[in-house]
């Protein structure tokens, strides 16, 4: 079978591909048959045996080992959480800023995560920005200057929400070296990557990985992750707590607080049952297709995209080079809701950040869905030239 073939197959397990170019992935990944199948079985369970305890943790236990896999990483480093802001607070909790008081923030942050640690200036925090340079990315001197011995932890983005633009790896490499000789931790989202290329949270060197399943790994709203280097754990007491962060969620003692050893002692209380029955289901479509090649498809595709704008003389805000940017181009617009309702009409969907439109690629996309994007684009007036936002 050629590779075309598997990477059809898989987009016809998305029944949305066959009327609309579908470029929302940064925001929600498509519904894929089996999720669909997987949620549809949860309420099948809840009508049948009402509640299934039992069954519902070996769940979230299957969907964290899911997530252990994709990050490289071993099953009881891994929290289930809620949401990626809920693994961001835990983690935030247990930083002491009483010692270092700098929490250095990067500008391709979503806002949550700068929220996050802006909320931790009434425990001492000094929130430190790191800026973009003009050309949307964020030089190694940029964090190199900021991060210091007053620093407690630093905050990254993998890819930017706003515009795409990516930290390689090898620059989050060289940060976290920056910031563990300088004392320092780091947080890394990599909600707008994962899922779309391999992440070996090992070979980046950074001590806490967040992220959700709702984007690209296809699952649902409702659940998230956060991994934590397993030589933290122990050292590290999040304030913000509940029962299954407990070592024995069982024990129901209301006299005591007993963390988990595991990173389970990051999550709070009542799993989103619902939501990991599509988490799983989305993490297995992930790793049957393999992240290799979704990266690969990823891309060809906005390579072949970035080229056609360029030929239609559009301008784009995300870095031209493979390395720096993501699964997702953004293109400035004069009027980018306007356009994004424009483009609906068409049955094209994308997103708007920042006066720009967003088109997020995932593996379901084809070229086809790129020409439509394209020439919907040339004809809609909304787009400027490529010399018109120079300077």
């Amino acid at each position: 079978m050629t590779a075309e073939a598997d990477f059809g197959q898989f987009r016809a397990q998305f029944p949305t591909t066959e009327t609309i170019a579908y470029f929302n992935s940064g925001s929600y990944g498509l519904l894929g048959n089996g999720v669909r199948a997987a949620m549809e079985a949860y309420l099948a369970d809840r009508i049948a045996k009402g509640a299934d305890w039992g069954a519902w943790v070996a769940l979230e236990d299957a969907v964290r080992q899911r997530m252990a896999t994709l990050l490289g990483a071993h099953m009881h480093e891994v929290a289930v959480t809620a949401s990626a802001s809920a693994g961001i607070n835990a983690v935030a909790s247990s930083v002491d800023f009483s010692a270092r008081h700098k929490a250095v923030v990067s500008n391709y942050e979503f806002p949550t995560s700068a929220q996050i640690w802006h909320a931790q200036e009434k425990r001492g925090a000094e929130v430190v920005h790191v800026a973009e340079a003009e050309d949307r990315t964020i030089p190694l001197a940029h964090f190199d200057a900021a991060i210091d011995q007053d620093t407690a932890i630093v905050a990254l983005s993998h890819v930017c929400y706003r515009h795409g633009g990516k930290l390689p790896a090898g620059q989050i490499r060289e940060i976290a070296r920056i910031a563990h000789e300088r004392g320092a931790l780091v947080i890394l989202d990599c909600y707008q990557s994962i899922g779309t290329e391999p992440i070996d949270v090992r070979a980046l060197g950074v001590d806490f990985c967040v992220g959700g399943m709702l984007k690209y790994l296809l699952g649902s709203a409702g659940s998230g992750f956060l991994w934590v280097r397993d030589a933290l754990t122990s050292a590290l007491a999040p304030s913000t707590s509940g029962w299954f962060a407990q070592a024995d969620t069982n024990a129901m003692d209301i006299f005591a607080h007993d963390p988990s050893p595991s990173a389970r002692r990051f999550q709070g209380g009542t799993p989103p049952v619902p939501s990991l029955y599509a988490a799983k289901a989305g993490l297995d479509l992930i790793l049957d297709l393999g992240v290799d090649a979704i990266e690969g498809r990823v891309r060809m595709l906005t390579r072949l995209a970035l080229d056609r704008l360029a030929q239609a003389d559009i301008a784009v805000a995300t870095p031209d080079d493979d390395a720096l940017r993501g699964p997702m181009i953004a293109i400035p617009a004069r009027d980018d809701d306007a356009l994004v309702t424009g483009l609906i009409a068409q049955n094209i969907v994308t997103s708007s950040r920042d006066g720009n439109i967003r088109a997020g690629f995932h593996a379901y996309n084809d070229k086809a869905d790129v020409e439509r994007l394209v020439e919907a684009l040339a004809r809609s007036g909304q787009c400027f030239g490529r010399r018109e936002l120079v300077g």
